[in-house]
């Protein structure tokens, strides 16, 4: 799993998470402190407020290219 980072539609950054942690209080919430601090000059420059986004993008082997 990753914690994606985007501002308006560009990915800044992805960070892998720990399965395992994801229902411990605060987890995620440290990786977006600091994702927003070591990108605080971008956000204060860009008209739109960072988004987060959790998803798994392991490629899984029933996806439509696997089955070309």
């Amino acid at each position: 799993m990753q914690l994606m980072m985007y501002i308006g539609n560009d990915l800044i950054e992805s960070v892998p998470l720990n399965v395992d942690c994801l229902s411990q209080p605060g987890y995620l919430g440290k990786f977006k402190r600091m994702l927003k601090d070591k990108y605080a000059l971008l956000i204060r420059e860009s008209k739109t407020p960072p988004e987060f986004l959790v998803a798994d993008i392991t490629p899984s082997s029933h996806s439509a290219w696997a089955q070309s």
